[in-house]
Order: structure tokens, then sequence, then C-alpha cells
């Protein structure tokens, strides 16, 4: 007895002290909880039940320079359902109509939504997808749907919406316009103004803090936002929408003609380096054109014979050679060590002067005026070019700005053959907008300017910067140069390789280009190119049109190819918006006008002491003039004055009566 007492007395310490340690260590626990992880726990609770939700802020609006939206943000609707909110009766009773809604609404059958909405309901699917990306206008009639009508709790409809960023010009220039894309690590993606300017559009996002409510849902915390948003900034380019459309389809026509891989075209004015249009599309496997890469910006290549004006710069700056210099082109080919230069008409333009070779694109001729004199000293020649900054970047805030390649004497890739293939535009590269910055600066006078795509940054009606013309140089060279140089690229079209494109009716200034390419691929690739300027003798607008791989046997040379659509956007411009005074051209017709208000006004400024002479004058100026001098005057007919029934010399007397006979 004694024994089983002890035993049981063993048994009641053994459970009593586990009790006692297990006490000691959820004491510990707490204590260790409350003081030294309570802030963890505490935060644990508060991530259960509260969030801190971002508020985006609305995109600024892109804009032309004329006001036509280029960009702009959008409210889109996604709709999901859940199929476990309606009452069974609800559900039962519409279903069935608001599966005939939905085909109404989104085109597919009646039965097919039917089939959806009831596996949804059997498999108590809380997130059907029903639609995406809605406008406003479909997501108000999908609301009004039968069962969606009865709301969220009742009917299961669940509505998101984002944001998303229309083009209103659709694909017109929708690689300039771009985008930026934010990825969820938080990078960005830059294209175009989007990307370029994206710290002026995006604003600044909110903050807000929600609780957890029933069934998933969260509510806002307080009555206002902890940090406000701030909506983007609106920035107003300079791209404008009519010769935007002019080019687009300018490039588009000459592209589906030509069955060319790709093409680019930069309209630019002159003076101040504003960029007005710029179109870059690419071909597809279909055969059709989109606009794939901004290839003006970002695509360097070796520009071929429109290169030659920088030669020519060159040259007359350095006065190795005057525009008279005669150079012999031989038979069309001229040997330098184990290459042949040749020009396009076979048998070569014989003996000619250097402005006569820019104006026919000789090679042979270009290779010998630029090799024979630099030839000892080829640095030189590279250093000049380099002066006018042809091997830099124009610092574009457009992202992707392709690298100018110059070779450089002494560097592995310099040969024997490097300098006179320079000459006309063969071992270098640029960017077609690199291209035309230096024919604009020839247009503008010597002026080098920044292309610039952007004039404003508004907040609503408040002017936040402007943009201000940019000069890179003020002179690339001498104004003698300049002016040779302008008339050469006049005479080019006139009676050059672009004479094909001449017009009497309006003057245009430019230089053809032919460059073979990939031709160690396939040696029938070509990249025909025009650059120039327009009206020739006061420049309003510079633009260059360059086209990859047109297919050869429908024409490959920069005359056939790209000057047609350079004077097609020449010309669009000038009869759509006009870059020179019209008065001047109206005079001409009004000739007749102008000599009967002569004749009016010499009469009205006559001291008259006797009746004037009205024989001839419109009966409008007759009358006129006659009640001016204080008579009474009665007509019959219209047109001119044909008889007066008082005669002209008679004393004039006041309120006398006159009457004339119109015809």
């Amino acid at each position: 007895m004694a024994t089983s007492e002890k035993n049981i007395l063993n048994r009641l310490y053994f459970v009593a002290g586990c009790m006692f340690i297990f006490a000691l260590l959820v004491t510990y626990k707490l204590i260790s909880i409350q003081f030294f992880q309570g802030a963890k726990y505490r935060e644990m609770a508060i991530t259960a039940t509260e969030k801190m939700v971002t508020i985006p802020a609305t995109r600024g609006n892109l804009y032309a320079g004329d006001g036509s939206l280029l960009a702009t943000s959008v409210i889109k609707y996604d709709v999901r359902w859940d199929a476990v909110s309606p009452s069974e009766e609800n559900f039962n009773e519409n279903v069935v109509p608001l599966s005939k809604g939905l085909s109404d609404l989104l085109g597919k059958s009646p039965s097919y939504y039917q089939e959806r909405l009831r596996k949804a309901r059997a498999t108590k699917n809380r997130y059907l997808f029903v639609a995406r990306n809605l406008s406003y206008s479909d997501y108000i009639k999908m609301k009004s749907l039968p069962l969606f009508n009865k709301g969220q709790f009742k009917g299961g409809i669940i509505i998101e919406e984002h944001t998303e960023r229309e083009h209103p010009l659709d694909k017109m220039a929708e690689r300039t316009v771009g985008y930026e894309r934010k990825d969820d690590s938080g990078y960005y993606t830059r294209v175009g103004l989007e990307g370029a300017y994206g710290h002026y559009l995006r604003g600044k996002e909110g903050r807000r803090l929600k609780q957890k409510i029933a069934k998933g849902e969260w509510k806002p915390i307080g009555v206002g936002n902890i940090v406000e948003p701030r909506d983007g900034y609106d920035v107003i380019s300079t791209i404008d929408v009519n010769i935007q459309d002019i080019a687009h389809n300018a490039l588009l026509t000459s592209l589906e003609k030509f069955k060319a891989d790709h093409g680019c075209v930069v309209v630019m004015e002159t003076a101040t380096g504003e960029i007005k249009a710029i179109s870059n599309l690419g071909r597809t496997s279909e055969g059709k054109y989109y606009e794939r890469l901004n290839y003006a910006v970002g695509e360097s290549h070796e520009p071929g014979s429109t290169f030659k004006l920088m030669a020519m710069v060159a040259a007359l700056e350095d006065k190795v050679i005057d525009t008279s210099k005669v150079i012999d082109t031989e038979n069309g080919r001229v040997k330098f060590y184990d290459r042949t230069a040749i020009d396009s008409k076979r048998g070569g333009y014989g003996k000619i002067s250097a402005a006569r070779a820019f104006e026919l694109s000789s090679n042979t001729a270009f290779a010998k005026m630029i090799n024979e004199p630099y030839s000892k000293d080829p640095k030189r020649f590279v250093k000049r070019l380099f002066n006018m900054g042809l091997n830099e970047k124009l610092g574009l805030e457009i992202i992707g700005e392709g690298e100018p390649d110059f070779p450089y004497p002494g560097d592995k890739d310099w040969y024997g053959t490097t300098l006179p293939w320079m000459a006309f535009g063969y071992g270098i590269e640029l960017t077609p907008l690199q291209t035309l910055t230096f024919y604009n600066a020839i247009a503008n006078d010597g002026e080098m300017v920044k292309p610039r795509f952007i004039k404003q940054v508004k907040e609503w009606d408040v002017i936040v910067e402007t943009f201000e013309k940019e000069v890179i140089n003020p002179r690339i060279a001498s104004e003698s140069t300049i002016n040779a140089v302008r008339q050469m690229m006049e005479n080019t079209v006139r009676r050059g390789t672009a004479k094909n494109i001449y017009s009497p009716d309006f003057s245009m200034a430019g230089k053809t280009g032919t460059c073979q390419t990939e031709y160690w691929i396939e040696p029938n690739r070509y990249i025909s190119s025009f650059a120039g300027y327009f009206p020739a003798d006061n420049p309003k607008y510079s633009c260059i049109v360059v086209i990859h791989k047109p297919e050869k046997s429908l024409g490959y040379y920069g005359n056939i190819v790209a000057a047609p659509v350079f004077k097609q956007i020449a010309q669009k411009i000038y009869t759509d918006t006009p870059v020179v005074d019209e008065v001047d051209l109206l005079q001409e017709n009004y000739k007749n006008t102008e000599s009967d208000y002569e004749t009016y006004y010499g009469k009205v400024n006559k001291d008259h002491k006797t009746v004037p002479n009205v024989k001839g004058m419109s009966g409008m100026d007759a009358i006129a003039l006659l009640e001016n001098l204080g008579m009474k005057v009665r007509f019959r007919g219209s047109g001119k004055v044909t008889t007066q029934s008082v005669q002209a010399g008679e004393k004039l007397i006041k309120n006398q009566t006159i009457t004339l006979e119109l015809l």
C-alpha cells in the first residue's frame, strides 16, 4: 500500500514538474514575443489586414505642334465573374438573357457563354474571365446586362480598371511616338518620344492605406491619401500632322512600288531644327509595311554618294580644289591598288569640272579629287570632317541613336583604298538623321542646329518648360564654300542626276545617293537615298529619304527610288502649306483690276469743278465717284458705263442728277 502511494506521488511530482517547465517555456515565449519579436509579429498582423496601395498617376498627353493628339491615356475595363455570389434563383432566372447579352456585345454565340457560365457555377469558379480592354461605353453596357446589373455581391460581376496608352494617328509615326513600359522589377523600357520624355509624362504615383474586410475586399482607411498622385505634364512635340501624313504616304508608296525591305523619311525645319515629320517603315513577311524600328535615328549605314557633299565641303575649305578644277574621269574606271572605282555611266564623263562631277555624282572624279591632294596626309582630310562634327553623335533625347563610324589613318582597318572610297561614301557609317543635320546646316547658311522633337512642356495651360533652338556648330564652313555647294545641289536637280524630279513650279536642291550594301552576302543589294532642301533659294525645310534593298529589277538608283519621294513631299508641302508668300503669284491675275483701280484713284483725287468722264469705268466705281462729288446718280443695266446723261467737262452742280447706262 505504501509503495503504491509512493508511486502515485512520484508520478504527480513528475507531471507537476513538466507543467512547471511548460509554464516557464510559455512565459519565456510570451516575454520573447512581447519584448524581442513583438515588432515583427505586429507587422505581420498589420500586413494581413492592412496594405499600402499605389495610386497610379495619370500620364500626360503627347501632342503634335498643332495641338493634335499623338498619345493619350484612356481607361480600359476587364470584366470577370464570381460564380458563387449570385443566389440559385438569380442565376437560373438570368443566365439565358445574360448569355444573349454577352453574345450581342462580344460576338460569340449565346450557347458558348451559357455553357461557360454554367460550368463556372458548377466548379465554384470565383474569377471567371469574361472580357478584356473594354471601352467605357462597352463597360456601361456590360454592367447593365441581366444578373450583372445586380452588382458585385448579388450579380457576381468583378470590374478591374487599368490605363492604356492610345495613339489617335494609329500606325503613323508609331515608332517615333514610342512607349514607356515598366516591368515587375521596376525597370523601364523606353522607346521614341514617350520614352525620351517619360520623366515629364509619367507624373508621380500616390499612396493610400487600405484595410481588409469581408470577402477579400479592401477599403480605404481615413478620408485622404497618404501621398497624393501628381498627374504627368503634357508634352507638345514639333511634329506637324499634315507633313507627317504626307511623308508617311510618300514613303509607303515608294516602298511598295520597289518592294524594298525598309526605309525612312525625315523632314526638318531649316532654321530651328524642329522635326516636322519622321516615318520609319519596315516590311513584314506578308509584304506589308509598318513602323518596326526607328531607322532614321538608330540605323548607321554607309551613306554612299550623299557623302560627296561632306567630301566637297572639306576639299573646298582646305583649298585643295576649286569648283572649276578639271578632273579626268578617264573611261569611267580608275584603279586604286587592287580595287577599281567605277562610274554609273559606262565610259565615264570625260574631263569635267569638280562642280560638274558633283552634279553627275562621278565616283572616279571624287576618288581622284580627294586622293590626290590628301594621300600624303590623309589625317588632314579626316580631321576636317571631324572639325565639322561628323564623328559625333547628335545627343538626341530619343534613346538608341546610332554611332557614327569613321576609319582613321593608322588604324588596322585603314588601307590604301580607304581614302578614295571615303570620297564617295564607303567605309564610313552615319544615321539618316546625322546626314540630314549636315545638309540642313548647308541650307541654314552654315549653322548646324540640333534636331529637336519637342517645343514645350505644359501643366494644363501653364508652360513648365520651353525648348529653344540648340546650335551645335555656329558655322561648319565659310560663306564662299556654303554658296558654292548650294549652287551645285541646285544644279543637281536642274541638270544633274536628279533632273528627273526638276519642276519649274517650285525649286529644290539636293544630292542623290546609291550605295551597295551587304555585298558580302549578295551582290545586288542597294541603299537608295536623296537628301536636300526646299525652296532652293530660301530654304524652309530640309529632307532625307533612305530606302534599303529595293528590288533591283524594278529600280535601285537614288534618283529613281528615293528622289521622287522627296519631290512628292516638297510638292505637297508647297501645295498644302505654302512656304512662300503667294500674294506675288496672284498679282499677275489681277492686272486689269489694278489698272481700273489706278484710273479710279486718279479721278477721285482730282480737284473736280467739272463732271468727270466715267465712260469705261465699272458701274460701282463710277457711282461711288459721282456721289462723292455731290451728284445724284441713277443707272440702268450692269457692268461698265457706256453713256452718261451729263457730259464730261460740263460744270459740276451739287445735287444734279446724272443717269448712267451700264453694259
